[in-house]
């Protein structure tokens, strides 16, 4: 069975069957315990309930009464009767209390393989909306609870199924003819198949808007907009965004209510209404006119047909259910199939000596102009380099190159002498230490910030020792737990936030605590003022002493400290050289720091 699905889908089938298999292997994966009891307690359930005790029990009881039979053979049915609901409600309870234990477990599992995988995925999907729309979609396993309704709907069907066939033997053996008013029922199958595949169009057709209505809910709550929300007029413009969303789809639900009312309509006449009248009818014929059903046939035949409907229906409702679940589960499935184009290579990243770009052009995957064009240069082991130019030029992408979170389109790039394709990332990668523009401190303290994992007392002795080259060890001082508190007030009553200098400072600490080769900062300082910035800078110096150190920036204070400049433009190099070299040549360089020269003398002048 297939599903053509979404428009941005066109072209593709989606196996509802294989969806469903898949599912299954994934939770007995995660806790077979959890798979098996919840389908074993459902199951006990369904076929307790419409087979032993709504047409089973009632036939026996009818027998013994109609033949009768002393009451000790009715004691005898009954204390039969008793022992099985003991049974099912053991089942039950037992059930009950793994699906409890093993639906956090399950989950628990399932939401470590989507971490790892979102961590593990290339940077490029983050930038990429489709990707946020997948990630989302198969978070919806988790967040809207399909896991365990996609489990109870498997059970639901499994009992049912099995409570059907016990059922129909039971009324076969009355009067094979009353079979006939449920034959209809099969149509519920593909009616409900039908109608799945419709909700499932209209959920995902409003997959943008509830993106969009979730980053508006989440922004509004977050304290990095607090401020810009309450001195300008971006809420009410965000406001409008989630109310749009909220409105296009309130208009998607409408455009499909009228067809899936009419389904929904049409399953029930073949559901209910057919079977339910001519079951009666025939059966108060056969009792009251042509003599040929007792009363115990007559109270097991209703009780039985209604069983049967109850069950078909059921089935034909959850199956339905486990279509659209499948489809979900294939969300799920595109999302761990999901294959990096930044593949690792296999050899070890040994010490630093250099890395050159050769030739090196880069077009973003959606993009029509090239970021880098053509740009040839080479960095040496104990050098220390400048990458400047405005904003625009190719800076941030040449750390992302760098760094290999890209592959480049043309050209390549060489570490050693090796093109850094043949390296494994992870050992090509911790050679580095980084810093960026848009750092971030995470709700851990601020040791586990620096040293970026749980920590000793000889970690917390290196991450002091970070935190103060990087200028901001008295600050951590100052809070209320010291190096020990959190950096956020959301988990912790005694936690801290930072300003965008001392979080930038952080990060640079991060830097500091490192065994690294090679030091790339991607605007470290833009947070700083220039005094902090020449503090940290001369830190830096001292720190990375007989280091290679690539600074990116537009600001032009560390490129008077660096061995060779090179100036970006239009994603490709204008100029090389040191920083007289450059002013002596008279070009971009020159007017570039001639600018910023004025400009600092200007603002000291207005100061005094």
């Amino acid at each position: 069975m297939y599903y053509r699905i979404l428009p941005e889908e066109e072209g593709r089938k989606t196996p509802v069957i294989k969806n469903i298999l898949y599912a299954m292997k994934l939770a007995y994966k995660a806790d077979k315990r959890y798979l098996i009891w919840r389908i074993i307690g459902e199951t006990s359930a369904i076929i307790f309930n419409q087979f032993i005790l709504g047409v089973l029990f009632l036939k026996v009881l009818l027998s013994v009464i109609e033949k009768n039979a002393d009451f000790k053979d009715y004691l005898q049915t009954l204390f039969l009767f008793v022992i099985v609901a003991l049974v099912n409600e053991i089942i039950a309870v037992y059930g009950d209390y793994t699906s409890l234990v093993g639906s956090k477990r399950t989950y628990k599992t399932i939401n470590n393989m989507i971490f790892e995988k979102a961590a593990n995925a290339d940077i490029s999907c983050f930038e990429n909306p489709e990707f946020y729309d997948k990630y989302q979609r198969a978070a919806l396993i988790l967040t809207n609870g399909y896991l365990d309704m996609f489990l109870w709907d498997l059970s639901q069907c499994i009992g049912s199924f099995i409570s059907l066939i016990f059922v129909v033997g039971v009324v076969t053996t009355i009067d094979y003819r009353y079979l006939i008013f449920l034959l209809p029922v099969i149509l519920v199958f593909i009616i409900e198949i039908i109608k799945s595949k419709v909700v499932y169009k209209r959920d995902l057709s409003m997959t943008k808007n509830n993106r969009v209505k979730s980053y508006v809910q989440r922004t509004v709550f977050l304290k990095d907009f607090s401020k810009d929300m309450r001195t300008s007029n971006i809420f009410s413009v965000l406001m409008k965004r989630f109310d749009r969303a909220i409105n296009d789809n309130i208009r998607i639900l409408r455009s499909y209510g009228i067809k899936l009312f009419l389904f929904s309509m049409v399953s029930s006449f073949f559901s209910e209404l057919l079977p339910i009248a001519g079951t009666y009818a025939l059966a108060g014929y056969q009792f009251a006119v042509a003599g040929t059903l007792g009363i115990s046939g007559f109270s097991v035949v209703l009780s039985s047909i209604n069983s049967v409907r109850q069950s078909t229906l059921n089935m034909a409702w959850v199956f339905s259910d486990l279509s659209q679940m499948a489809l979900y589960f294939q969300n799920l499935r595109d999302f761990f199939d999901y294959e990096n184009t930044v593949i690792s290579g296999k050899r070890v990243a040994g010490e630093f000596e250099s890395i050159e770009f050769k030739n090196v052009s880069f077009r973003y995957p959606s993009a029509e102009k090239y970021s880098l064009k053509n740009v040839n240069l080479k960095i040496n082991k104990g050098e220390t380099i400048a990458i400047v130019g405005i904003n625009g030029a190719g800076k941030t992408t040449f750390v992302k190159l760098l760094l290999r979170f890209y592959d480049v389109t043309d050209g390549e790039i060489l570490y050693n002498g090796i093109n850094i394709k043949e390296y494994n990332l992870e050992s090509l990668r911790s050679r580095f230490a980084t810093v960026f523009q848009d750092c971030k401190t995470f709700a851990l303290s601020v040791n586990e910030n620096v040293i970026c994992r749980e920590c000793d007392e000889q970690d917390k002795k290196a991450a002091e020792k970070a935190l103060l080259q990087s200028g901001v060890f008295d600050k951590i001082q100052s809070l209320p737990n010291k190096a020990d508190t959190v950096l956020t007030r959301e988990f912790d009553d005694k936690g801290a936030g930072l300003s965008g200098g001392e979080a930038q400072k952080t990060a640079v600490a991060r830097m500091f605590a490192r065994d690294f080769d090679i030091a790339v900062l991607d605007e470290p300082s833009s947070a700083l003022d220039p005094i902090a910035e020449y503090k940290m800078y001369e830190n830096l110096i001292r720190a990375t002493k007989n280091k290679t150190v690539v600074y990116i920036s537009h600001r032009l204070s560390s490129a008077v400290l660096s061995d060779i400049i090179y100036v970006l433009g239009n994603g490709t190099v204008l100029e090389t050289g040191s920083h007289n070299e450059l002013m002596k040549a008279g070009g971009e360089y020159n007017k570039m720091f001639s600018l910023q020269a004025s400009s600092y003398k200007s603002k000291e002048g207005y100061n005094a």
